[in-house]
């Protein structure tokens, strides 16, 4: 009788304790904006609620739900149909990725120890969460008798599309791997995932790490008052009163360097960003992640049949192979190599009038072209920037041409909560008053951000869920010192317009399924639109509208007005040929085999660069491998030649504009109809040709970068 009782007293105890873990649960969920929509306009995240501890339950319950989702699509006793096994897929994960839209954006955009350790908990069972769902056997079963039936189903072209690409993400997930294939399929992309959340940290803290700290104003010469009371505000955020704190780029070019009289100086600046993450002095150390990380895809790759992580990648792409992106890459460096001679000559010419011999170093190319452009252009970049106040760049630039081009306006408001005092929210009103979508802009930069510039979405829009989009452009603008105007750099200028490129792409996406919204597009066109957007930036309609001084108020001097847009093809063969390095280095660590894998990073890089004859010393890649996050820790391995190949497109599209008349609604009409409403409902190239009505043309691209191709 006694163990009977104790019997139920231990099932009343775990009934009471399951009980009482239920209603834990259910009190963390009601607590938890996450778990459910945000009752905001259009859903956008009410940062306000939202807190660091919310987001490992969120993640939990979301993989969780998302699984459980899968589950009952897979084991549905009905005979697969696109709608009970495509469509329903794509209506499943809801909180997972209300979860992950919010939370990698902060990661990159504002993040903080917490963020960060949630992110590495994250990485590696996200990464297994994925291989659960695409190495399901059964839901690929589903799947692939749809696909193999796909002719018979009566399907519109998004639909047709949407099919068709399931199936391939799980073919190349490894869908047709053996067991023992697939398990270790899982353990590559889980320390995959691991490592590029590790490189991801490590660029943040080489940002804190990596910054000059300079004893005296004198060192600064030829730096703006604005800019040296912003260092000297910076240093002082690091308890360094007395001094200033001079920050570091993403790129190996670090802007600054231009203006700095003190060549010392310069070559501290030059040195602290072009060797970071080489463990130099105790630091920080990248290389160990980059040499186990290809080793991983070149491995990955090879499960799946392809010869190297590069025909991997490339695949989905509209290039296709490698071949093809080396191809126009490599046709381009002879007439960039014409270029950067030329340049060189009169770079060194420069030098010797300041009494210095040799061959110009990477410290001294921008500071000595700008001198060159100062004398071939008169121009002078502190007499050009009070007519680059952000504000009215912002409003009268940007916000003006899209409004010229889409009929669209954007309306500041106030009363949206937000990640950082710095953001700023806008409505975004199309033509006949109706509203598309939420902006947000993050424009300076901070501690706490990743260097570069991107746009994130939030709320992607879909029709299948009554969805439209919140956006996000993120920057790293140099703030002003407190009281002082934003004044900007032309360069911040072009980008602005670049980012909202990829803003619109996403505002004016008009589909019905959420995974072809917007920027779901190949890595090799998502920067076509944006790219694009950047030339309206010298367009005198819109530069006379924006480039108003920030003090008097008057329009930019038609003359200067004249200099700035001559000098915007200045320097160009330089500009190129950083990036063909960094595109060059991307493709050679990808097309790295398993069986010949490098040992040393440094030396890898230098070989790679000699094999296509850009191992100049004065001219490094725009990105050196161990603060090469693009393909490091971004989505962009084996992908960096994008931007070139997307601007053949955005050069050749805006040839064709521009023949049509230019800045003109009836252009904008048609290019958001045929490329950015269309988002990834179609073939990439189709959708070009069918707004071009032709190929794109490579000679637009050599002359929107004014490059020389005489030999």
């Amino acid at each position: 009788m006694k163990s009977i009782q104790l019997l139920l007293i231990i099932l009343v105890g775990s009934l009471m304790l399951a009980a009482c873990e239920s209603s834990n649960q259910e009190d963390t969920m009601s607590d938890n904006p996450l778990f459910s929509k945000s009752t905001l306009p259009f859903e956008a995240p009410d940062f306000d609620a939202i807190n660091e501890e919310h987001y490992r339950p969120a993640f939990e319950a979301g993989m969780k739900q998302e699984l459980q989702e899968m589950e009952e699509i897979a084991s549905n006793s009905e005979k697969p149909t696109f709608e009970n096994t495509i469509v329903a897929m794509e209506k499943s994960g809801r909180l997972l990725q209300r979860t992950s839209s919010v939370f990698y954006n902060l990661t990159s955009a504002h993040t903080n120890d917490k963020i960060q350790e949630i992110q590495s908990e994250m990485a590696p069972k996200l990464a297994a969460h994925s291989d659960d769902i695409l190495l399901n056997a059964d839901l690929y079963e589903r799947v692939k008798t749809l696909y193999d039936k796909r002719d018979e189903l009566d399907l519109d072209e998004a639909s047709l599309k949407l099919l068709e690409d399931t199936h391939r993400e799980f073919v190349r997930a490894g869908a047709q791997l053996t067991e023992d294939e697939k398990s270790r399929m899982r353990e590559i992309n889980e320390r995959m995932s691991s490592l590029t959340t590790e490189f991801q940290e490590n660029l943040l803290a080489l940002t804190k790490e990596r910054a000059v700290l300079v004893d005296s104003k004198e060192e600064l010469d030829g730096l703006s008052d604005d800019r040296i009371a912003a260092a000297k505000e910076a240093a002082a955020e690091r308890d360094h009163d007395d001094k200033y704190l001079l920050t570091i780029t993403n790129t190996t070019r670090v802007p600054i360097l231009k203006n700095l009289n003190n060549r010392d100086l310069r070559e501290r600046v030059w040195k602290a960003s072009a060797y970071r993450g080489i463990g130099e002095d105790g630091g920080i150390d990248n290389r160990p992640i980059i040499l186990e990380l290809t080793k991983l895809r070149a491995e990955k790759a090879n499960l799946l049949g392809y010869d190297n992580y590069a025909a991997y990648k490339l695949d989905p792409q509209t290039a296709k192979t490698p071949d093809t992106a080396l191809d126009m890459l490599k046709d381009l460096i002879p007439p960039v190599l014409n270029n950067t001679e030329a340049e060189a000559n009169a770079i060194e010419e420069m030098m010797r009038k300041d009494g210095i011999e040799g061959d110009v170093k990477p410290w001294d190319w921008n500071y000595y072209a700008e001198k060159v452009r100062q004398a071939e252009y008169n121009i002078d970049e502190s007499e050009v920037r009070p007519y680059f106040e952000l504000d009215r760049v912002l409003k009268d630039g940007v916000f003006f041409t899209m409004n010229k081009l889409f009929g669209v306006t954007f309306e500041e408001r106030h009363d949206l909560p937000v990640y950082h005092e710095d953001v700023r929210t806008f409505d975004v009103y199309d033509e006949n008053g109706e509203q598309i979508g939420l902006f947000y802009a993050d424009y300076f930069e901070r501690d706490s951000k990743r260097g570069g510039a991107w746009m994130n979405s939030y709320v992607s829009q879909s029709h299948l869920l009554d969805k439209k989009p919140v956006i996000v452009n993120v920057m790293n603008i140099p703030p002003p010192a407190e009281g002082e105007p934003a004044l900007i750099s032309f360069d911040n200028v072009t980008t602005m317009f670049h980012e909202m490129g990829h803003a619109v792409h996403g505002l004016f996406s008009d589909v019905k399924y959420p995974s072809q919204s917007g920027t779901s597009v190949p890595r090799d066109f998502v920067e076509f639109p944006s790219t694009f957007e950047e030339d309206w930036a010298i367009q005198p309609e819109v530069l006379e509208n924006y480039a108003i001084h920030y003090e008097t108020g008057e329009q930019i001097p038609q003359e200067l007005l004249d200099k700035v847009i001559e000098a915007s093809n200045f320097n160009q063969g330089f500009d190129t040929q950083e990036y063909l390095a960094a595109t060059m280095l991307d493709m050679e660590w990808h097309l790295v085999e398993k069986d010949n894998l490098p040992e040393d990073v440094q030396a890898f890089e230098q070989q790679a660069l000699a094999k296509y004859n850009l191992d100049q010393e004065a001219i490094p890649p725009r990105y050196k491998s161990p603060y090469f996050a693009h393909i490091f820790s971004g989505g962009y391995s084996a992908n960096y030649y994008a931007y070139i190949w997307s601007e053949v497109l955005a050069a050749d599209a805006f040839a064709y504009m521009m023949e049509e008349g230019g800045l003109e609604k009836e252009n904008g009409d048609r290019f958001r109809e045929y490329i950015l409403s269309q988002g990834g409902s179609n073939e990439a190239m189709e959708l070009y040709e069918e707004f071009r009505g032709q190929e794109p043309d490579v000679k637009h691209l050599l002359e929107r970068r004014g490059l020389n191709t005489e030999n």
